[in-house]
């Protein structure tokens, strides 16, 4: 297991916890996700010593763990920046206060979007082992 690995790509995780927060509208978020999934599986397929799609899977709970941490933190700010979030909130009678409930969820989505980004790390990594097989010739 390449836990350096995970760690820095958790990166991404972490400066996307801040920029959802302050900077990234909740319908944008998807779109800046998918660059970073794509540069993660890459790396994993190239970095992992095997296991990928195990990785991929830590990655992503590392990155949840992240945003939901962020987003409790500076939770003001971010209900602030996403008024759709919180009209949802208070329109749905949640049985558990906001915070909680982003605590519940937030490990959930991590699995989720760390099943993803295991299952893209399988293919990249089937496709990097079949463009990097050494030629064979005389």
């Amino acid at each position: 297991m390449n836990w350096k690995l995970i760690f820095l790509l958790s990166m991404f995780g972490l400066a996307m916890a801040v920029a959802t927060v302050f900077v990234i509208p909740s319908n944008v978020e998807p779109w800046a996700w998918l660059p970073i999934f794509v540069i993660c599986a890459y790396a994993i397929a190239k970095g992992a010593p095997g296991k990928r799609f195990l990785h991929g899977l830590l990655l992503g709970i590392v990155n949840g763990a992240w945003v939901t941490t962020a987003h409790i933190a500076f939770f003001d700010a971010y209900m602030a920046h996403h008024a759709r979030e919180a009209a949802m909130m208070q329109s749905a009678g949640m049985p558990l206060p906001p915070r909680l409930m982003m605590a519940c969820v937030g490990p959930i989505v991590g699995v989720i979007s760390g099943m993803v980004i295991g299952f893209m790390s399988m293919v990249a990594g089937a496709i990097v082992r079949r463009t990097e097989r050494p030629a064979t010739g005389a």
